[in-house]
């Protein structure tokens, strides 16, 4: 089910709208919850099928918020901005759908409550059993669900190509004294390398642990090298210096 449908169908009998009871296996994708009225949400916010995954949420998709002429002179075309402009994150579920089947790996989704839970330990790592993969190979999750309410959340890029992958990083600070700054991780791996990521902004205090959950834009494989950075806020004529003691890196897929 790619978006399904919000008017007219969701709270509906089963005999209306789409329903587990449909077939063996049914995946859902929400991407556009949001009321009807007054948001203009098009998509069922229910869960209804075996697996249904909420990217970002589902209710506003990253790269859905551009301002309209941005949206309609589009790198696809005319056509295909003007339809974003009009429905971008309903239309976001076949996008993700069609990334999906060039990533296997791709789009993993982790079981959890809510999303505003998403970034705790409770939805960290996948459960021993595994997370499944939202869109095309989400089926290779047949048959390992309950009869519960199943619902999954993940994080996707703004644009094209869509997934991420998710990671938890803990990094231990060293220095003499605290500083107002930033701190950024990239990761290396045999795989493949992401950009910078930010870990924390604020206060520097040495021996003080930051953590932070972050989704990339390449699954790195093993990991060979962590690139850590820091800066500092203003300017200050004596340089403080930081360090990172240890840094820690926990992969979502597999703890």
């Amino acid at each position: 089910g790619l978006d399904p449908a919000q008017p007219y169908f969701q709270g509906t009998p089963v005999e209306v709208r789409l329903d587990k009871t449909d077939a063996e296996f049914v995946d859902v994708i929400h991407t556009d919850t949001a009321p009807t009225i007054p948001y203009l949400g098009f998509g069922m916010s229910t869960a209804i099928g075996h697996l249904d995954f909420y990217p970002n949420g589902g209710v506003e998709m990253p790269g859905c918020d551009k301002n309209s002429l941005s949206e309609i002179v589009d790198l696809d075309g005319i056509w295909e901005g003007t339809r974003d402009f009009v429905a971008c994150n309903h239309l976001r579920s076949y996008k993700y759908y069609s990334d999906s089947i060039i990533y296997p790996d791709g789009f993993l989704g982790y079981p959890c409550a809510s999303y505003s839970n998403f970034d705790t330990d409770a939805c960290f790592p996948c459960p021993k059993g595994g997370c499944p993969n939202m869109g095309h190979y989400a089926d290779k999750f047949k048959g390992k669900t309950t009869d519960d309410v199943q619902k999954y959340y993940l994080n996707t890029a703004a644009s094209k190509d869509f997934p991420l992958w998710r990671y938890k990083v803990s990094v231990t600070l060293s220095g003499k004294k605290k500083v107002k700054g930033y701190i950024n991780i990239a990761l290396y791996g045999n795989d493949g390398n992401t950009r910078q990521h930010q870990i924390t902004e604020g206060t520097l205090k040495p021996d003080n642990t930051y953590t932070s959950f972050i989704d990339v834009e390449a699954n790195v494989g093993a990991l060979t090298k962590v690139k850590f950075l820091w800066n500092k806020n203003g300017i200050n004529l004596t340089p403080p210096t930081l360090g990172a003691a240890t840094i820690t890196v926990e992969s979502g897929e597999d703890g």
